[in-house]
């Protein structure tokens, strides 16, 4: 959280060791101060500029939900008067709207006020989106239709800050930038913290209940920038630490890694399956025996399909599933209606459950209380970094966690820049780095491990050991220099 240097330590950026420490216990602890010293100020210089853009676009991100339910009410909202219309025929109203697209799914509104949603597939819309007709469920009147984006049915100005906040709008190169700013957050977070430790442990008044929250206001200058830096970044830590752990998971590199990790793990996502009875069965007959051939099932009639979503709406409903859903409409003849229930602001389950379009029969259930606890708590996650977990709290403690981290990269590049060597005259020389060689120094209790931890974060999150590859041959270079200057 800091972007300092530690050369030399004053008085205001170090303090002493208890005196009760014994000279290996120092050791360590200096050895750790420097270490963490060191990895802080590389990794600010370098990786902080991509955080600052990922805090400045993470803010428009954060309270994007509401911008959209403010810019698009005229689609998401109409008047709620007398009774709703059954969802069949606010479905037959959308498709009329659209003829030639395939009918995928169904949202009816979460609220009283608010629109249905028929989706179709457009072959024509990029990855992850589909169209949908917006239905008013009071007149069967369509209100209009928009691409929609994701799980959550973003619409497309949440879409466009998605992306700008994902990959700058610059495609699969541009995610490389998001995936440095969520792998490298944490680390300079708790390297930060190391540092923040060790200044507060030399104030006088450090047993308050404060001590590590309130910053040292009777400093001035750099000293008060630095007390501002330390104590935000402390505030902020919590919330910054799990945006990155769930930023991690939609990256590319590091995202596999997770992906693989959960599988092995039996972490990932459960879904209910749709499969009919005896559908497998018969799909499978045909290799078997004798070279026979499989019987091609007829075609499912769309308006068949359409009339069966009243009743698996009904039937979901009497089983528990109660909270706002998308009905996923089946082609074949052999899938049951899926109803999943959606991520709203104050829904913390996903029940799930499939239905038999032609007789209402339930085939299979998944209620969120049997989902893994790992699951879930990604879930949580992923909700809470979309703003979408706790509403409009969610998205303001977002927004002033990234106003915070700004404000924190602001101050961090200011204190560099304060400590530049001034007495040669030169307005743009930078500020100094820490002293090399802190590793060859570090007790080897303390250098072994970190070392190894490095090599399997590196492996497990490759942008960050290419990245610690390239800090390493910088300070290589910038050792050298030095030594030749030293010399002449």
């Amino acid at each position: 959280m800091s972007i300092t240097d530690a050369s030399p330590p004053d008085t205001e950026s170090a303090a002493p060791p208890p005196e009760s420490s014994t000279p290996a216990t120092s050791a360590r602890r200096n050895g750790l101060y420097s270490l963490a010293m060191r990895l802080h100020f590389y990794a600010g210089i370098f990786i902080a500029p991509f955080i600052l853009i990922a805090a400045v676009t993470g803010a428009l991100y954060a309270i994007s939900p509401t911008i959209e339910s403010i810019v698009s009410r005229d689609l998401l909202q109409v008047d709620s008067s007398g009774t709703p219309k059954p969802l069949s025929e606010q479905i037959t109203a959308a498709v009329a709207t659209q003829p030639t697209l395939a009918l995928v799914a169904v949202a009816p509104g979460a609220g009283s006020r608010d629109t249905t949603r028929v989706i179709f597939n457009d072959p024509s819309l990029g990855e992850s989106e589909r169209r949908a007709v917006f239905v008013n469920p009071y007149t069967a009147e369509p209100v209009g239709d928009s691409v929609v984006y994701g799980s959550s049915g973003a619409l497309a100005l949440r879409t466009w800050i998605d992306q700008l906040h994902r990959d700058l709008h610059l495609g699969e190169p541009g995610r490389i930038y998001s995936e440095l700013a969520a792998s490298w957050l944490w680390i300079i977070a708790l390297a930060g913290l190391v540092l923040w430790l060790r200044r507060v442990r030399g104030r006088r008044n450090r047993n308050s209940a404060g001590w590590l929250l309130a910053p040292d206001r009777s400093q001035d200058g750099r000293g008060r920038q630095l007390n501002w830096h330390g104590a935000v970044g402390v505030w902020i830590l919590p919330v910054i630490l799990l945006l990155s752990a769930t930023g991690m998971t939609w990256s590319t590199y590091a995202g596999e890694n997770i992906t693989d990790l959960r599988q092995q793990l039996s972490w990932t996502t459960p879904a209910v399956t749709t499969a009919l009875p005896g559908a497998t069965a018969q799909g499978s007959g045909g290799d078997h025996h004798g070279g026979g051939h499989e019987a091609t099932p007829a075609a499912v009639d769309p308006g068949s399909r359409i009339a069966q979503v009243d009743r698996v709406y009904t039937v979901a409903r009497a089983n528990g599933v109660t909270e706002a859903v998308e009905i996923s409409v089946p082609a074949a003849p052999t899938k049951a209606f899926a109803v999943k229930e959606r991520r709203e602001p104050g829904v913390y389950t996903v029940d799930a459950i499939a239905i038999d379009g032609a007789t209402g029969a339930v085939t299979d259930t998944l209620a969120y209380a049997d989902w893994p606890l790992m699951a879930k708590l990604t879930n949580w996650g992923i909700q809470f970094h979309m703003g979408l977990l706790f509403g409009l709290l969610n998205q303001l403690l977002l927004l002033v966690v990234m106003i915070g981290l700004i404000t924190v990269l602001v101050r961090g590049y200011l204190m560099w820049w304060n400590r530049r060597p001034t007495r040669n005259g030169s307005p743009i020389a930078m500020g100094r780095a820490p002293r090399r060689g802190v590793l060859r120094k570090t007790s080897p209790w303390l250098a072994v491990p970190l070392v190894a931890a490095a090599l399997v974060v590196g492996w497990f999150v490759p942008l960050v050991g290419l990245s610690l590859l390239a800090f390493l041959a910088i300070d290589l270079v910038v050792g050298l220099v030095g030594r030749v200057r030293a010399r002449s």
